[in-house]
């Protein structure tokens, strides 16, 4: 029986542009090259230019602060004051920031002097010419950079998030003036003069985040009153701190971009592995891995974006979009099996006629097609032969959807009849 294809239902409201996937090259020098550590049994790219460009071109990982796009902020509201784009959060948000840098501060070992020190001068009112003269002195050092070559010709600030649009040259211009050096955590007992001790003086750390997220001190944040209609003064201050925002990109994910595409590097305790090498990490870290890299591998192959973080909502392994998450729905949820030539073996995931009826109706349930994938391997292929990414070139990918049958439909169509 043929499979009836469905076209793929748009998103109603898109947000960005497409960007082509990333390229692969067989030139080294005409290939990106991207950085990526693994840290806790996950893959994370922490560089700020090579998350935008891996997440941007082809949608891969996603961000380990945010629900998909690496985008997270710790304000959503952006204001030019006095020619710079500064993140605006109210005063209250300001002392809440301060009690998360105090935390942060202690985790890393300052007693409480110096930490109700360096909260004091970072609660200083900052000039603007201050404030000009450290974002001048990065921006000449950054001249040599990729990041202002990959900043996009969009201008202005998206009106739906009240932030500049990602890649636009007024969000490269607001990060500029959101960073400044760790070297101002310094403590500075001199600096005492001049703050608001009705910042600092309620240093209370319920209901902190944890504190291996925190970069104290990244930049620069405009401070307005709570109630902007009782007036009040609005200063430029420093960020207290800032969430380090990172890029989980997936096992597959991973080696499809080191092993297929060849752009990334990923790195352990600061080692840079081998192809090989990472092969055998990832498959002592997933005994199912070989089977899932190579659905992953067959589906992004053939133009699909496939995400495993969406397919754990619906009980399956992967979830397949068009083009990607922004512009269209997922269209097939993906159930990965391995199995023999004779349709043989031990299942990744045993089923019984009532889980498979129950995931076939959640999967119409949200409009999709579920769709097993089983990935047949050959019946002389010995276990030694898996410790090598070549025995991909001896799998085949055998794909079954699964309908779901209604009776009271089809009495409706053949009364029809």
């Amino acid at each position: 029986m043929q499979a009836e294809f469905r076209a793929p239902r748009r998103r109603t409201r898109v947000h960005e542009e497409y960007e082509a996937p990333l390229p692969v090259s067989r030139s080294p020098e005409e290939r990106s090259h991207f950085r990526a550590e693994i840290i806790n049994q996950h893959v994370l790219v922490c560089h700020p230019d090579h998350i935008q460009k891996i997440h941007n071109q082809g949608y891969f990982g996603k961000g380990v602060l945010s629900r998909a796009r690496p985008d997270h902020s710790f304000c959503d509201q952006w204001e030019q004051h006095e020619g710079l784009f500064l993140p605006v959060v109210s005063k209250s948000r300001y002392k809440e920031l301060l009690r998360w840098a105090g935390s942060a501060l202690s985790a890393q070992g300052l007693n409480e002097a110096a930490v109700n020190q360096t909260l004091i001068r970072l609660s200083q009112p900052v000039g603007m010419e201050d404030v000009r003269r450290e974002v001048g002195g990065r921006e000449e050092g950054e001249k040599g950079q990729k990041a202002e070559e990959e900043a996009g010709p969009e201008r202005g600030v998206s009106p739906h998030t009240k932030r500049p649009r990602p890649g636009s040259e007024v969000e490269t211009q607001a990060k500029r003036s959101c960073r400044s050096d760790p070297q101002d955590l310094n403590p500075d007992p001199s600096s005492d003069q001049g703050s608001d001790p009705d910042l600092v003086s309620d240093l209370s750390t319920d209901s902190e985040p944890d504190p291996g997220l925190l970069v104290p001190g990244p930049g620069f944040v405009l401070v307005v009153p709570d109630d902007e209609a009782g007036g009040g003064v609005r200063e430029v201050r420093r960020t207290p701190l800032s969430f380090s925002e990172s890029l989980q990109l997936s096992l597959e994910e991973a080696f499809f971009l080191v092993y297929s595409v060849g752009c990334l590097s990923v790195y352990c305790q600061q080692e840079p592995l081998s192809v090989m090498e990472l092969w055998r990490k990832f498959r002592s870290l997933r005994p199912d891995f070989v089977s899932s890299y190579a659905a992953y591998h067959h589906y992004r192959s053939r133009g699909w974006v496939p995400k495993g973080g969406g397919g754990a909502k619906y009980g399956v392994d992967l979830v397949l979009y068009r083009k990607g998450p922004p512009f269209y729905h997922a269209s097939y949820s993906v159930a990965v099996e391995r199995t023999d030539e004779a349709f043989r073996g031990s299942a990744l995931r045993p089923f019984s006629w009532r889980s498979l009826a129950a995931l076939s109706r959640i999967t119409a349930n949200v409009s999709k097609e579920l769709m097993l994938c089983y990935i047949i391997h050959p019946a002389d292929q010995s276990e030694a032969e898996l410790d090598s990414p070549v025995c991909l070139s001896r799998l085949t990918v055998q794909e079954v959807i699964v309908s779901r049958w209604v009776s009271s439909r089809e009495r409706a169509e053949q009364d029809d009849i």
